[in-house]
This record gives C-alpha cells, sequence and structure tokens, in this order.
C-alpha cells in the first residue's frame, strides 16, 4: 500500500470511439498485475444522470453493478480487465454534478455567493475523484476516463478540473494520457498525423500536456512517425505508444506490455515493482486467436444493429468459447425479421440461441416464435431478462394451450397475463433507477442444469427489470414440464426456469453476463456453449450450407 493515491487521467482526442475505456482498463490490468491496488472511473459529460433511461441507439448497453447502480458500458469494460466489483461512485455524469451543486445552493451552503462552473462544478468534480481514496479498500492509483472528445463543450469542466489537480497534486502525482487518432489515407498512401497534433494543441490550450499518446491506426506506426508526432506534441518517443487495431480487445494490454507503457507509468510515480506475468492473459488470447472447432450462435433482438447495446454478452460468449476451444460466430437476426420470413429460414443452421434482454413490445412476436423453433427442434436455448419472459409466454401457448397468455408490460386487457408487474413497482412513477435493479441471492434446484452449471445451491446475479413471472400460472406450467429451478430465498419470485425434456433449455430473469470475465466465464455461458459444441458435432453431418436470407442478416464478431 503506497502513502497517497495517483491519478491517472484519460482523454480523447479527433473523433469519438476510439476506446478510451479499452486503453483505461488495460493499463489498469497491468497496473495489477504488478501488484498495485487499481480504481477506475468514467467521468460522463452528458446531463442525464445515469443512462438508464436512455435509449440503446443513444448510448449502447446499460451496466448494472452489484449496487443496483446504472452505469456506462465502459464500466464491464473495467470490472471485466481488472476483475473488481465497482460500485456508483466509479461512474460520474454531469448531471450528478450539477444535481448535487444546486441542492447545495438550495440549503443555502453557498449563502452570499455566486455560484458558478469554476470553483464550485470543478470542486465537485475534484470531490468525486478525490472520494475515491476514502472508500473501501485504499486504492493506489485513480484511472479516470474523462467522456467524450477534446473540443467538446461539454466536457470543458472536466477537463478544467483535472488540469487544477495536476497542478494541486503537485510534480509526480497524476498523469495524462491522451488517446488519439492517426489516420491512414488510402489516395494518399500515407499516415497522417496533423489531427493528432491539432488535439494535443487544444489540450495544451486548456492547459494539459500530456505525457502518454496511444495512437489509435489501422495497424502500427513507423519509428520515423512516432518521432515526428513526438517532436510536434512535445511527449517523449518511447510515449508515443502503437494501438492498432487487433482481432481482439484482449490482446491491447499485451500490446501496451511489449511497449513499455506500464513501465512510461511506474517510472513517472517512482514505483519499483515485480513485472507483471501476463501468462494466464496471453493463454486465453492465444486460444481466442487459434480455436478447435467454430459454433454458430443465433441472438435474435430488436438492436441487432447496433452491437454496443449487447456488449457483455458478446464479450461473455468470447470468454465462453474460450473454455470450450471454439470460436463463437454470432449471428444476429432482427425479431421483426423473424416475424415476416419465419423462424425455419433464419435459424435453422444454428447451434443455439439467445433472446437477449429489452424492453418494449416492438420484436416479441418474433423472440416468441424463435423460442417456438429451438424448443421444439431441441437446439439449445439461453433466455436473460425478457428471454425468458418470453420463454414462458411461448410455453404457456404452445405447450399449455393458452393461446392469448402474454405480458402485462404490454397489453393491459389480458386473460393470460403469465407475466406481470411486480408488486412492490406498482405504485413506481419516475422512471429512472426505480426497476428492480442490482445484486439479488437465488436458491437453485438440485437437479437442474443450473445447479449443474453453477455448482451450488446459492448464488447471486444482477438484475434490472419491473415485470416477472406470475405465480398464478406457477402449478399449471409445472403440470406440463416447465421446471422452476431458480426461485428467491422466499420462494416469491421466479428466477430460473427450464424444460425437462430439452437437452438444454435454460431461461434466467436475471443478467448472467454482467458478471463473466475472460479468465473465468460465467457458468451459464460456459455450458450454454458446451451445449451448443455437443449439438453441433451431433449435427455437423447433416449440415446445410446458410440460405441468402441468413447470410444477409448474419455478421461475425
Amino acid at each position: 500500500m503506497l502513502d497517497k493515491a495517483k491519478y491517472i487521467f484519460v482523454t480523447g482526442g479527433v473523433v469519438s470511439s476510439l476506446g478510451k475505456g479499452i486503453s483505461a482498463s488495460s493499463l489498469g490490468l497491468l497496473l495489477k498485475k504488478r501488484g498495485l491496488k487499481v480504481c477506475n472511473v468514467k467521468f460522463d459529460p452528458y446531463l442525464n444522470v445515469d443512462p438508464g433511461t436512455m435509449n440503446p441507439f443513444q448510448h449502447g448497453e446499460v451496466f448494472v453493478l452489484d449496487d443496483g447502480s446504472e452505469t456506462d458500458l465502459d464500466l464491464g469494460h473495467y470490472e471485466r480487465f481488472i476483475d473488481k466489483p465497482l460500485t456508483k461512485e466509479n461512474n460520474v455524469t454531469t448531471g450528478q454534478i450539477y444535481s448535487t451543486v444546486i441542492s447545495r445552493e438550495r440549503r443555502g451552503d453557498y449563502l452570499g455567493a455566486t455560484v458558478q462552473v469554476i470553483p464550485h462544478i470543478t470542486n465537485e468534480i475534484k470531490n468525486r475523484i478525490k472520494q475515491l481514496e476514502r472508500l473501501g479498500d485504499k486504492p493506489d492509483v485513480i484511472i479516470a476516463e474523462i467522456g467524450g472528445t477534446v473540443g467538446d463543450i461539454e466536457s470543458l469542466p472536466f477537463l478544467e478540473a483535472i488540469r487544477q489537480m495536476g497542478q494541486e497534486e503537485g510534480p509526480g502525482a497524476a498523469m495524462f494520457l491522451h488517446v488519439t487518432l492517426v489516420p491512414y489515407i488510402n489516395t494518399a498512401g500515407e499516415f497522417k498525423t496533423k489531427p493528432t497534433q491539432h488535439s494535443v494543441k487544444e489540450l495544451r490550450e486548456i492547459g494539459i500536456q500530456p505525457h502518454v499518446l496511444l495512437c489509435r491506426s489501422a495497424k502500427d506506426l513507423s519509428d520515423e512517425l512516432r518521432q515526428k508526432i513526438s517532436l510536434f506534441c512535445s511527449v517523449p518517443t518511447d510515449a508515443v505508444i502503437n494501438a492498432p487495431d487487433v482481432p481482439t480487445i484482449y490482446e491491447v494490454p499485451l500490446k501496451f506490455r511489449e511497449q513499455g507503457l506500464d513501465d512510461i507509468v511506474c517510472k513517472q510515480f517512482g514505483w519499483e515493482t515485480e513485472k507483471p506475468d501476463m501468462a494466464d492473459w496471453e493463454s486465453m488470447v492465444s486460444r481466442i486467436r487459434n480455436p478447435k472447432r467454430q459454433i454458430k450462435i443465433g441472438i435474435c433482438g430488436k438492436y441487432v444493429h447496433l452491437r454496443d447495446a449487447y456488449k457483455s454478452i458478446i464479450e461473455s460468449f468470447v470468454h465462453a468459447g474460450v473454455h470450450n476451444d471454439a470460436e463463437v460466430k454470432l449471428i444476429w437476426v432482427s425479431s421483426e425479421e423473424i416475424k415476416q420470413s419465419g423462424a425455419d429460414k433464419l435459424l435453422y443452421d444454428i447451434d443455439g440461441l439467445l433472446i437477449p434482454g429489452g424492453f418494449g413490445e416492438r420484436g416479441v412476436e418474433g423472440k416468441i416464435e424463435s423460442i417456438r423453433y429451438v424448443r421444439e427442434n431441441n437446439i439449445p436455448f439461453l433466455g436473460i431478462c425478457l428471454g425468458m419472459q418470453c420463454a414462458v409466454i411461448e410455453y404457456a401457448r404452445n405447450v399449455c394451450g393458452l393461446s392469448d397468455a402474454h405480458s402485462y408490460e404490454f397489453y393491459r386487457d389480458l386473460k393470460h397475463p403469465v407475466i406481470h408487474l411486480m408488486a412492490d413497482q406498482k405504485n413506481v412513477t419516475d422512471m429512472g433507477g426505480t426497476m428492480r435493479l442490482g445484486a439479488y441471492p437465488c436458491i437453485i434446484e438440485e437437479n437442474s442444469r443450473a445447479f449443474e452449471a453453477y455448482g451450488e445451491k446459492e448464488i447471486s446475479e444482477r438484475h434490472r427489470h419491473r415485470y416477472e413471472f406470475n405465480n398464478s400460472y406457477r402449478e399449471m406450467l409445472v403440470e406440463n414440464g416447465l421446471k422452476l429451478t431458480g426461485v428467491s430465498p422466499d420462494g416469491r419470485l421466479v428466477e430460473i426456469v427450464e424444460v425437462s425434456e430439452h437437452p438444454w433449455f435454460v431461461s434466467v430473469q436475471f443478467h448472467p453476463e454482467l458478471k463473466s470475465r475472460p479468465t473465468r466465464p460465467h457458468p451459464l455461458f460456459r455450458d450454454f456453449i458446451k451445449a451448443a459444441v455437443t449439438y453441433h458435432e451431433d449435427h455437423s453431418d447433416s449440415a446445410k450450407p446458410e440460405t441468402s436470407e441468413q447470410t444477409d442478416l448474419s455478421q461475425a464478431h
């Protein structure tokens, strides 16, 4: 344990979506492997208090933490790379900052003062960073990622706050890492450094001189190009780090390690630590790049054209694939297309199907039809949240004979609402942060696929939902072969359902993808892929070529 935490501030320039979150996560992993206690935090410049009410097309996946916080998807990267559960303090938004300052002003805390961005907003931002030192296991280093792009108006208070911290904490207490783009212009046949130069110029005008540049590019930059960037940006050449596109994000820490990024950080802060042992990580990356087999998993949802909406699910399949020595090729199928073209045309060549979580009635009938197809054809199935609810509706309709069974979420006047509003949600009016959120315990029946996967009777998983299995239909569904293999400790809430006469059909109300890790895949994803591998091997001789409809709708991850 070091006496005082050091700070690493990660900014981005030129364009968005350069991978600041992956960069911050990769550096966190390297420093953790050196025996340091690492804390990652994300600052988002939007005025929403959290991303919970945003459309996935606007923001991508909402990553839910154990404490019930709805956070940015980059916190998923943090947890996966440093393998540490985070809390609400690890994601801060402009909405939270302004809400706190305005509440204090109304209380009279600033009585007599004119409340301004500087110093009141910037002081609160600095306080949010510094409070991480005082929470729980005191970190040796805090890696703070500033959302947005240098030059954005909304990011300016955060940049000013970290500039002040760099000055106030004194030499050797803070580092600035800038993620930038070095584009390759095909018509000119060369890389261009001018965007990086201008991005660093904007930082300097604010008063920030980066210590390290992480240069994103299509491929490695030459030493000559790195020297040019070094000269024009006043950054040592060895601190101009290549960050080229790689086949898997889990290769990024290895690329940074090859170039000594963690050595540069340790030298800056005067740390003397052991070199990181990356053997397990290298083995994992090698297995990703050299799988023994390939299987196809269908993902049927309504956000299939925006992969970030299912980021944790995608990564969970990578982790589970590594464990099973398999490349998991994801076949993205729009649930609305299923309704138009039929499940038999779009899903006949898959080795397993996943129905993810979601909200709203659009595409639900396509999901239900997809579930019917894989249930009747003994294809492995995993349903998550809404996916479980659709599985219950499908079973009630096609096995129990309740043809008009549906969810109360979509239709209020129902004869058979097999999915209903949770009792504690009936008087809820605010939309933000009011669902059943965060970690809750579940008791698993021993004679079940779920118990085979987990190997224990009591588990804890993260939730994000308002609607639940309607207990009025428990007896009927169980009598017709649906197994309720996981329930809350008081027995009131159904958490896991399975089909007893199916090779592998498991649906869960929670979100297992949020707890999967690269070197420790989630048990349900691990066993789902294992079942899909078995199905593939049993049916490989009779496999059919892809249809044009499937080819048009599919894309490998």
